[in-house]
Order: structure tokens, then C-alpha cells, then sequence
């Protein structure tokens, strides 16, 4: 039987798509404050570096993926303006709904969509978006090549497809990354969200996902023409470029 990462674990297939649903089920209520408390507000740069490479213009259209509440979805939504369009998807209904909510309070519904989708099987055509978003969520996807290539057919010639992902830090502060990630964060995680082992989860699932050249082999062998990276806080994030030509 074929069994996939759950973390340390290893699960079916189905049993991952169905316990990661469920774990952002449990932290959707405290996600962003969880965020800011885990990354110390680093997040918000993160995403704003990752914004500023996506080369979009106002009219254009964009796809941020697993997009959670919006964080980077907004800021497509500003770029493309409201001649153009930002389309937000998720496969957590309760995520995409607060996503939902924090974007029409900002004043950006005119330009926005929202669709449940599995990344694996984007329910678009092909060639429809000039830039493809994916932030902190492509170690959580059950086929993380399945998702790739599908990123890849919707998107149009020129476009970019961007990848925020935790990745592989430096030696010099792996030790200190990894008591923090297993010691503090389950607990700031049962304190704040009242769910340690949802936490213990997700520091897990970085430790699982891709380092930063595997990824980008991955990334090429989607069908991308060119793929390169960024190191951010010492490796401990990564932003992948993927460029279609």
C-alpha cells in the first residue's frame, strides 16, 4: 500500500488529505496571531519579498494557492488592481472563509474569487493566470508533483510561478531552529490555540519537506524552463522561482 509523510508518520494518501484538513480546521481561529507570535512578525516580510518578485501588472490575473487567510492573496489583489483578478483557493473551507472575510474588509472583494480546490487538481484552464502563489503551503500537499505540474498547465507563457516554503537552514542555527521548533512552538501552540500536537505537526512537516535544491528539481521537472531560490532568515525559508518561457 502506498503510504505518504504525515509528519514522522506514514499514512495513506487519503488519511493526509483527510488529517491536514483537520489540523487547519482545529488552528483556523488562531492562525494569524499564531503566525506572528511563531515568526516574531517575520512572516510579514517573508511575503512581502515573495510579492515583490511576481512581476504582475494591474489587469493581469493571479492564483494564490493553498492561500489560507489571504495574507498573500491580498497583496495579488492590490497588484492586479480592479481591472484584473486574484483568484484565492483552498482546500480548507474554514481557512478560505476567514481568508474571505479579512480581504472584503480591506475593500479588495471587487477583484477577488474564492474557490475550494485541491492544488493537485486545479479546477481552471489551461494557460489562465500570469502568476501562481503558493505560501507555507505546498509541504502540506499530499502530491507535491501533482500540484506542481498542475501550477504549471495554468499557467500562460511568461508567467511565474512562486513558491514561500520553510526550507533548510544553515548549519550555524539548525541546532537553535530545531529546540525552538520542538520545544517552544507545541507549547505556544497548546497555550494559544489549545492544540500542541497540531504544532508538534507542522514543525515536523517542515523537517519532511524538500530542501532548497531538491525542490527546485522537483519545480523543473514540473515542466518549468527555469527555477531558481532565495534564502531567507538563514535558510530557515526559501522562496522558489519557476519561470515558464
Amino acid at each position: 500500500m502506498k503510504t505518504v509523510d504525515f509528519g514522522y508518520e506514514r499514512v495513506t494518501p487519503a488519511e493526509k488529505t483527510t488529517r491536514v484538513r483537520d489540523v487547519f480546521d482545529s488552528v483556523a481561529g488562531s492562525y494569524d496571531l499564531m503566525n506572528d507570535l511563531m515568526s516574531g512578525g517575520m512572516h510579514r516580510l517573508w511575503k512581502r519579498f515573495a510579492l515583490a518578485q511576481t512581476g504582475l501588472r494591474p489587469g493581469q490575473r493571479a492564483l494564490d494557492v493553498a492561500s489560507g487567510t489571504g495574507d498573500l492573496g491580498a497583496g495579488l489583489a492590490r497588484q492586479v488592481g480592479k481591472d484584473g483578478l486574484a483568484v484565492l483557493t483552498d482546500i480548507n473551507r474554514e481557512m478560505l472563509a476567514r481568508g474571505r472575510d479579512r480581504l472584503i474588509d480591506k475593500g479588495l472583494g471587487a477583484q477577488v474569487s474564492f474557490v475550494i480546490a485541491n492544488a493537485e487538481c486545479l479546477p481552471f484552464p489551461d494557460r489562465s493566470f500570469d502568476c501562481v502563489t503558493i505560501g507555507f503551503g505546498l509541504r502540506n500537499v499530499t502530491d507535491k508533483a501533482a500540484a506542481l505540474a498542475s501550477m504549471r498547465r495554468v499557467l500562460r507563457p511568461g508567467g511565474r510561478l512562486l513558491v514561500l516554503e520553510f526550507s533548510k537552514p544553515r548549519p550555524e542555527v539548525r541546532a537553535a531552529y530545531d529546540a525552538y521548533s520542538f520545544n517552544v512552538l507545541p507549547r505556544l501552540g497548546g497555550i494559544v490555540a489549545g492544540d500542541a500536537a497540531s504544532y508538534r505537526y507542522l514543525a515536523e512537516s517542515i523537517r519532511m519537506h524538500p530542501d532548497q535544491e531538491t525542490l527546485a528539481a522537483m519545480v523543473r521537472e514540473a515542466g518549468f524552463d527555469d527555477c531558481r531560490w532565495h534564502n531567507l532568515a538563514a535558510g530557515v525559508v526559501a522562496l522558489h522561482v519557476g519561470v515558464v518561457y
